[in-house]
């Protein structure tokens, strides 16, 4: 099935594709690479995840704040190949949790990104992660993401 067809079948509308919010690109594209800039948990929709995992947002709700991310990388995917099923496979995600000191379950909050792109792309949502816990993110986000795949 499709990366497209997957999305529908899951019922999944993705958000506008997010802007730059500063002096950068959203990508770079090299040959079949496509490496993103990372994108926060706030969405073209108005959702906003901000806040630290452990002082303001819990477990789930990180989980949800890198869902969120996720849906923009996908948005902007589409928006620079205009399909999904441009994508022959995930290669990287890194992904960045603002955290309390010494949490350690970022990898847990960065599985809401890794099960979404493993949920539409199957074994070709599979791919090399980093989680780590930081100290804050962009206008307070919870969570952000960056994100290489392979183009077809």
């Amino acid at each position: 099935m499709s990366a497209e067809a997957k999305l529908a079948e899951l019922g999944i509308t993705l958000p506008t594709a997010p802007t730059p919010g500063g002096n950068y690109l959203t990508h770079r594209r090299m040959g079949n690479m496509l490496i993103l800039a990372g994108v926060i948990s706030f969405s073209s929709t108005g959702e906003k995840w901000q806040g630290q995992i452990g002082d303001t947002r819990d477990l789930d709700e990180g989980y949800a704040a890198a869902k969120m991310c996720a849906l923009n990388v996908l948005a902007t995917i589409r928006d620079i190949t205009g399909t999904l099923d441009a994508v022959k496979q995930f290669l990287y995600v890194g992904g960045y949790v603002s955290a309390i000191p010494a949490y350690g379950k970022s990898p847990s909050v960065i599985n809401g990104a890794s099960d979404l792109f493993e949920a539409v792309f199957g074994e070709a949502g599979k791919h090399a992660r980093a989680a780590v816990s930081v100290a804050g993110l962009p206008n307070n986000a919870t969570v952000e993401i960056q994100v290489t795949v392979e183009l077809h």
